[in-house]
């Protein structure tokens, strides 16, 4: 069974914080990546993969491929750090059986309808609705982009949708 190290939602996926920050972090040597978009796609998913740092390994799954492998052996073995490029993704997940104990929101990006809640990251209320769903139903969901930066708990950063 992996030792889930953290969950996170970023948008831009493997990228300069993700490898600098938070692998260095969280001691973590497997990236999930939980997006049914590229892992359709067998060219980016060699780009992604080549993003990681050496000695990090990469695994690249669509939703429901990646909620079996979480209920078949929970990902293996290894400290996992598992990114989401979306909400919904990761409300999916869970709900259909990724029990994730927390979430942190790093990075949603900027589009028409969505507010900036937190630093630059952005919601829109169906993120907020699913958000506050995966809070109800017992896991930590909170908002912090690097290890050295403050962070914000979900229910501080709804208030900024009203």
């Amino acid at each position: 069974m992996a030792n889930l190290k953290l969950v996170r939602i970023d948008f831009r996926l493997i990228h300069g914080q993700v490898v600098n920050k938070w692998i260095k972090t969280t001691l973590s040597n497997k990236i999930i990546v939980i997006d049914d978009t590229l892992a359709a796609n067998d060219f980016m998913k060699s780009v992604y993969t080549m993003a990681a740092p050496p000695g990090v390994d990469v695994e690249i799954y669509a939703e429901d491929e990646a909620v079996e492998k979480w209920k078949e052996n929970q990902f293996g073995e290894g400290n996992v750090l598992v990114l989401f490029k979306s909400v919904q993704a990761a409300h999916k997940c869970y709900l259909n059986g990724f029990d994730f104990n927390e979430l942190q929101i790093g990075g949603l990006g900027a589009a028409p309808g969505r507010k900036i809640v937190f630093g630059p990251i952005t919601l829109d209320q169906k993120d907020g609705d699913q958000l506050k769903e995966i809070s109800d139903k017992g896991a930590r969901v909170y908002f912090h982009q690097v290890p050295e930066d403050g962070y914000a708990e979900l229910s501080k950063v709804l208030e900024k949708l009203k």
